[in-house]
């Protein structure tokens, strides 16, 4: 039964063809190893494979990477590799890519790593592994090796023959030296520089060495290598392998994709979401206590405002405040994002851009602990009577603070780093305030520029002339002497803030909502940008510079100044000349 099992899980992960394993750990902290691989399962496995048969899968997975012993956040950087390595694998695909595997561990780590991609290989999958100097114990574990050195091919067959190829090349390896170290010795040519800088110590002058490197140099050493290999019987049999696999028919391998539905991915990565937020001390509960704080101070300092003539100001300051300080406090959630979006990077490339609606639509529900702000506040400072006064509150800084995330993800997909990144949306922040229209009125505002389109690019000015109107059309305030006439709030907009009231508060709430969408529209416009044209505008950046140092060296080698009219006849110099 379990054989069976086993068959038709396989059976639906059979269509992935190929998969890309980066150099980084891409993970979230705050989730345990055995969370992260589910959630993988639930992103990507299609929706009408059972739940036991996505939990068979994923339990299989974890046991076939060695990871069932080590299911706890906190781990070491070995079984971080192993869970990357564990997320591809899930697809179960037959060509498995990895970028520098062992980079950055120790030799225990990386031998255990190695080991179980041993296993894969074992198990049918083609793995593919770029790898930097290892250990003669993870050498030993490769059944091929492809060296290069400027591009170009130095060697490639069997890694157990690799020895024997640079002893008949001329450079057989040392004894009592790692294979993987001689190698590199003989194709990189940082190591004259090295030799260079030795040559004249006192230690090398006594010593006596047969190694043949120690009397030419690297660049003369690869040419060697490289001339034996391409007339050797390695160049041969590669050749001939790769012209029978050209012979063969078949499918072409693709990335595949995710077989996830959207309303499933979408509900997964908000749940995930939340869970993140919920342990995350500094992301969520930190700032959840400063909310309750700031929620005390402004209740009580603004308690019951009333309609007297100093309260007239005073709720435009304390309206100023809340949706100023609110969607200042949501420029902490980037760091959450460029971590988000960095745990997706593996995804996206499978994933065809979906990943990132996931993304927009994971982060679409603001932390709740802002709606527990806005309720508390605005009955502590007894702002306008209602539930739709209230409800208009509410959805104006839910919209503020979903448009200031929506922000901030799209400057996260451009600058993917925690301090540039909070600096620039802080920036951008502060500008918006400042033609909000409360630090200066609407109409002093300089029209060039900062008027028009600084204030109408602003979400502030929306949020602000929307609940000034919410808050004060319709009261009536006392006047500065009980002797003179009350002052209607539909006065006080348009002679004191300076807002037209035949505007309806819900156009503002209606612009608000439109710049979510434009921003993440924005966002995913960036993203497929950095997916798609960025790559290729690098890669003909890099081409171009190929070709122009082509260019260069053959019109230098052409330009190059004869010596001959230089060289002086010895006969014709003076005698006495020394």
């Amino acid at each position: 039964m379990r054989q069976r099992r086993q068959n038709k899980v396989g059976g639906w992960v059979e269509q992935r063809g190929a998969a890309y394993v980066t150099q980084d750990d891409n993970l979230i902290g705050t989730l345990t190893e055995r969370e992260t691989i589910s959630y993988s399962a639930r992103l990507r496995l299609p929706d009408k494979m059972p739940r036991e048969e996505k939990q068979a899968l994923v339990e299989g997975t974890i046991i076939e990477m060695g990871l069932q012993d080590c299911l706890t956040r906190g781990i070491s950087g070995g079984e971080k590799r192993r869970v990357s390595i564990a997320l591809e694998i899930l697809m179960r695909p037959r060509l498995l890519f990895l970028d520098e595997p062992t980079s950055g561990l120790d030799s225990a780590s990386a031998f255990f790593v190695t080991q179980t991609l041993r296993g894969l290989a074992r198990d049918g999958r083609t793995v593919i592994a770029s790898v930097h100097q290892p250990s003669s114990e993870v050498f030993t574990l490769f059944d091929c090796l492809y060296l290069l050195s400027g591009g170009k091919t130095v060697c490639f067959g069997k890694a157990s023959e690799a020895c024997e190829f640079f002893s008949q090349a001329g450079f057989p390896c040392p004894p009592m030296r790692n294979p993987s170290d001689h190698f590199l010795r003989c194709i990189n040519s940082d190591f004259d520089k090295v030799k260079a800088t030795l040559k004249g110590s006192m230690k090398t002058r006594f010593e006596r060495s047969d190694d043949p490197l120690e009397k030419i140099t690297t660049s003369e050493a690869m040419r060697r290598l490289i001339s034996y290999y391409q007339h050797s019987q390695y160049y041969i049999n590669a050749q001939q392998k790769v012209d029978e696999m050209a012979r063969v028919k078949g499918t072409v391998l693709d990335s595949g994709g995710s077989q996830t539905s959207f309303a499933m991915q979408a509900f997964t990565l908000t749940k995930r979401s939340f869970i993140n937020m919920s342990r995350d001390f500094g992301y969520y509960w930190l700032r959840l206590i400063i909310y309750i704080i700031v929620t005390l101070c402004i209740g009580t300092i603004y308690l019951n405002v009333g309609t007297g003539y100093s309260s007239i100001l005073a709720r435009g300051a304390c309206a100023s405040f809340i949706f100023g300080f609110v969607t200042f406090m949501s420029i902490g959630r980037f760091p959450s994002f460029v971590e988000d979006m960095k745990g997706e990077a593996q995804w996206a490339l499978w994933c065809a851009g979906v990943c990132h609606q996931q993304h927009t639509v994971g982060h679409a529900v603001p932390d709740p602990d802002h709606l527990h702000f806005g309720h508390a506040v605005y009955f502590m400072v007894r702002l306008h009577p209602g539930f739709m006064h209230y409800l208009f509150f509410v959805l104006a800084l839910y919209a503020s603070v979903t448009v200031v995330e929506s922000l901030m993800m799209a400057i996260a997909s451009v600058i993917p780093n925690f301090l540039m990144g909070i600096i620039i949306g802080a920036g951008i922040q502060g500008i918006f305030m400042l033609v909000s229209g409360y630090f200066r009125l609407p109409h002093d505002i300089p029209k060039p520029f900062w008027r028009y389109p600084m204030s109408y690019i602003s979400f502030h000015y929306w949020a602000l002339q929307g609940q000034y109107q919410n808050d004060l059309k319709g009261l009536v305030f006392n006047n500065q002497d009980d002797e003179l006439p009350k002052i209607p709030g539909e006065y006080i907009l348009e002679n004191v803030f300076q807002i037209d009231v035949n505007r309806s508060k819900w156009l503002d709430l209606a612009v608000l909502f439109s710049m979510i969408v434009i921003y993440r529209l924005l966002f995913f416009v960036m993203i497929k940008i950095s997916e798609d044209v960025t790559p290729w505008v690098r890669g003909y950046i890099a081409r171009r510079r190929v070709q122009n140092r082509r260019q260069r060296k053959v019109e230098l080698a052409a330009r190059s100044p004869s010596l001959r009219g230089y060289v002086v006849d010895v006969a014709s110099l003076p005698a006495d000349l020394p």
